[in-house]
């Protein structure tokens, strides 16, 4: 619950508002994991509350620490069983932390681990709330930076997306500067636009990994409902609505995505946009065939889109040596759990 529904609850118990408050702190900015802890509310108010609105509390059931960078997977324990993950990245400017939006996911995306066991169900807000949390107390380290581009496509959860970004960016909890989110999505026209009339300053990300809708459709599902060209459009208006840049992501993958001409291509789409490109060396998973790009294809990519005035990076690699591409390390649980 946001702030103001917590206070129509503490009213719809007879409590006074400031209980609203003093509950909210505790759960949004102290991040406690219960009632008992919350030790300024009465005994009374504490037992009805665990009785009737339980807390959401994610169970680490699997933490994986990479050797070559110390990123940190975490595999969560839903309360109903459910499994997701999330990843911790520490970087120069701050610890950011990659949530899932989706137990599994329906977007079918070619190249991604995160479709291959379907989709199950939305997270609720606190649900996705609870991912940075925990990472926070697990690690105890401070999180500056939030990205919503683990399992899942947040844009076919919308409203609860929306209400976890109120909680996460509220000043009376983290208090996360909306400048440090970022939203990705795989290009669902109506959650565009409905997120541009938000008027937040999140960052958006559209995952577009091919630049014209022939090579778009063979990776990526979507790509048969909305085209190249209305995406293109979707994104403008979002520049004009909230004044933030967009991003590219560009997974590269070794000869179906990658050529000059693909890099001319999407530099054509880009600059109108003033848009930023971030290319992924694409984690390969077993069960798919594609390769990542080798790095002399992925320096020469890059070069092509700087000397077409495109802002381009090559994302740096993080967690490779623990399963780092979204969606594997519950894929291997679950298959692990089935073989067993």
């Amino acid at each position: 619950m946001e702030l103001e529904q917590l206070k129509g609850l503490m009213a719809g118990l007879s409590e006074k508002e400031f209980r609203a408050r003093q509950l909210y702190a505790w759960m949004h900015k102290r991040l406690v994991n219960s009632y008992e802890q919350m030790t300024d509310l009465p005994q009374s108010l504490r037992k009805r509350l665990e009785e009737e609105y339980p807390l959401t509390v994610l169970k680490a059931c699997r933490i994986q620490k990479s050797g070559l960078d110390g990123t940190k997977k975490f595999l969560f324990l839903l309360p109903d069983g459910e499994l997701v993950e999330s990843v911790w990245m520490r970087y120069r400017h701050g610890n950011s932390v990659c949530i899932s939006s989706q137990v599994g996911c329906r977007m079918g995306c070619s190249f991604c681990a995160s479709a291959l066991d379907g989709w199950k169900r939305n997270l609720l807000p606190s649900e996705m709330l609870e991912q940075v949390y925990r990472i926070t107390e697990l690690t105890g380290e401070r999180v500056s930076n939030v990205v919503v581009m683990g399992t899942g496509e947040p844009l076919d959860n919308y409203e609860n997306l929306l209400s976890f970004l109120r909680m996460l960016t509220d000043e009376n909890g983290l208090h996360i500067s909306q400048r440090n989110v970022t939203v990705s999505t795989c290009g669902i026209l109506p959650g565009i636009y409905a997120l541009a009339e938000e008027k937040l300053q999140i960052t958006l990300a559209l995952s577009l990994h091919a630049a014209t809708d022939e090579k778009r459709r063979q990776l990526m599902p979507i790509a048969n409902r909305y085209s190249i060209r209305e995406l293109m459009a979707a994104c403008q208006t979002y520049s004009e609505k909230t004044g933030r840049r967009i991003t590219f992501e560009y997974s590269l993958i070794g000869g179906i995505n990658d050529s000059p001409q693909d890099a001319a291509a999407l530099a054509a789409l880009a600059a109108p946009l003033g848009c930023h490109v971030n290319l992924i060396m694409v984690n390969p998973i077993r069960e798919r065939s594609y390769r990542q790009s080798d790095r002399a294809a992925a320096e020469a990519f890059k070069n092509k889109l700087e000397k077409n005035g495109i802002n381009v990076t090559i994302r740096r690699e993080m967690g490779r040596d623990i399963d780092g591409a979204c969606g594997q390390l519950r894929h291997r649980h679950m298959e692990r759990d089935t073989e067993g």
